[in-house]
């Protein structure tokens, strides 16, 4: 009897231990699942440590903001923020006529002063006349447009003739000449306010074609000559073949 009672609370505490221990380990359980819910719920989000797609890091953005690009890309753009680029201009597009420009090279401009006029007749066109202007300078002069002549006391010049406008400035060198044509009167006589004269003045123009420029030159007659109203005159040429065709 006795020793059934022994028996009964030897189980009895076996039981009672074991159910402690069970209470313990599902306590233990408990708390490191909370405890690992929690630092689940505090951690952060991996796509908000992860840089986004498109997205650069920081690092690389910093490079650019510094301009780690290369020596020549950078040397590039400085040229072509600052306009200081080698690009030349084109001489020939200053040659033109059109807009009173040379090559530069050359600024001064035939005149009285470094050149002398003669006016001469010429047989053919009829009623045409050779005006010739010879640099007697040391150096070169531009001869530029066409010349304002005036016959007697006239108060205005000419007209030119706008088709034997030449491509270029006509530039002079030292001891050689230029050319103009000039038609004096009409052949059929269709000119009014004819007069005649043994007096003719050439006046020079500059290179912007604002007026004359610089002194003018007196061209001699051996005799005088008929103007009519259909006076003309072309632009200065090279030769003097291409200044009487027109």
């Amino acid at each position: 009897m006795r020793n059934l009672r022994f028996r009964r609370a030897a189980r009895t505490s076996v039981l009672g231990t074991a159910a402690l221990i069970a209470a313990l380990s599902l306590t233990a359980c408990q708390d490191g699942g909370q405890a690992a819910a929690d630092a689940a719920a505090t951690a952060p989000d991996a796509s908000e440590t992860q840089p986004r797609a498109g997205t650069e890091a920081p690092a690389a953005q910093a490079g650019e903001a510094a301009g780690s690009g290369s020596g020549e890309d950078s040397a590039s753009d400085a040229g072509e923020a600052s306009g200081t680029g080698s690009t030349k201009a084109d001489p020939a597009a200053d040659t033109q006529q059109d807009d009173a420009k040379d090559t530069g090279a050359v600024t001064r401009a035939c005149d009285g002063g470094n050149s002398k006029v003669t006016l001469t007749p010429v047989p053919r066109p009829l009623n045409h006349m050779l005006l010739t202007v010879t640099n007697t300078g040391s150096t070169a002069c531009n001869a530029y447009y066409y010349p304002f002549l005036r016959f007697g006391e006239a108060q205005s010049t000419p007209p030119v003739v706008e088709e034997s406008k030449p491509q270029a400035v006509v530039t002079v060198l030292p001891g050689e000449s230029a050319y103009a044509g000039v038609m004096t009167s009409s052949a059929d006589g269709s000119g009014t306010g004819g007069y005649s004269t043994k007096k003719a003045t050439v006046h020079f123009q500059g290179r912007d074609g604002s007026g004359s420029s610089g002194p003018s030159a007196n061209a001699p007659l051996s005799k005088a000559v008929y103007v009519d109203s259909t006076l003309t005159v072309t632009y200065w040429q090279t030769e003097m073949d291409d200044a009487l065709m027109h």
